[in-house]
């Protein structure tokens, strides 16, 4: 695959894929999801890889969820909602290898998800973190709500789909969502060591612990696929429409 909007690289023994849409801040529409769905699986399977790095280009944003200008009532790819979002964070769970989060920046939304589903995140000190969902007239239905309220706790998980906060990377790592918390400058340097821990493993008991893991919230996949096919119906209402077109428009939304 020619990747137009991710940016592909082996560093030693891990993998390090970078959503490369920084101008959008790293939101990502259809091809994005597909790009990343392939390189997450090239390097999951890939034996010569110890641990897989998700990242996104720049300083400002690891992932800003859902590129809402390629949202008109449904994403511009494949898909129950035209992205293909849910194997992707299946994609993310399924491959044997650890996929570290590396947030440089804002991890909001769909972004925020995905580092729900990494299996560990380190964060520069700048990184922020948060739910946007209900405010564009979104949410998601399975891993982002049901498998966050198993990582930061139910009642934080609730307060930040039902508030829409903004979370520092402090609070983030006081609440659990990421594992550690660096200077900036110094998150390439930290990621990196925890790649070269990994690598020194036994791949086997890792991927065997991964899966370990994985079994015990499951339950969660078939949870987001009947909560996506309710979301893209729920795309379709005026109400849903009225978050996006906000949005773009640069206006509270009114959904009332």
């Amino acid at each position: 695959m020619d990747y137009q909007d991710i940016l592909f690289e082996v560093r030693g023994a891990a993998a390090w894929i970078t959503i490369n849409r920084p101008d959008k801040y790293n939101a990502f529409r259809g091809v994005t999801c597909e790009e990343l769905i392939h390189a997450v699986q090239r390097a999951g399977w890939d034996k010569a890889i110890a641990a897989i790095v998700l990242t996104g280009a720049g300083t400002r944003a690891f992932c800003t969820g859902g590129d809402q200008s390629a949202h008109d009532g449904a994403y511009d790819g494949r898909g129950t909602i035209g992205l293909p979002i849910e194997e992707l964070q299946s994609a993310i769970r399924d491959v044997p290898k650890p996929v570290i989060a590396r947030v440089n920046g804002y991890a909001i939304g769909g972004g925020n998800v995905l580092v729900t589903c990494c299996d560990l995140a380190i964060a520069a000190d700048s990184a922020v973190f948060g739910q946007v969902g209900p405010k564009v007239g979104s949410v998601d239905p399975g891993f982002g709500t049901a498998l966050l309220a198993r990582v930061v706790g139910e009642k934080k998980a609730r307060e930040m789909w039902m508030l829409c906060r903004r979370y520092p990377a402090a609070e983030a790592l006081a609440m659990g969502l990421v594992n550690a918390v660096v200077p900036a400058e110094a998150l390439d340097g930290e990621v990196e060591r925890w790649c070269q821990e990994i690598a020194a493993l036994s791949p086997t008991a890792i991927a065997i612990a991964k899966r370990s893991f994985n079994a015990d919230s499951e339950s969660i996949r078939g949870i987001g696929a009947l909560g996506m096919e309710t979301l893209k119906l729920f795309y379709g209402t005026e109400e849903s429409r009225e978050g996006v077109t906000a949005f773009m428009e640069k206006r509270p939304p009114k959904f009332r």
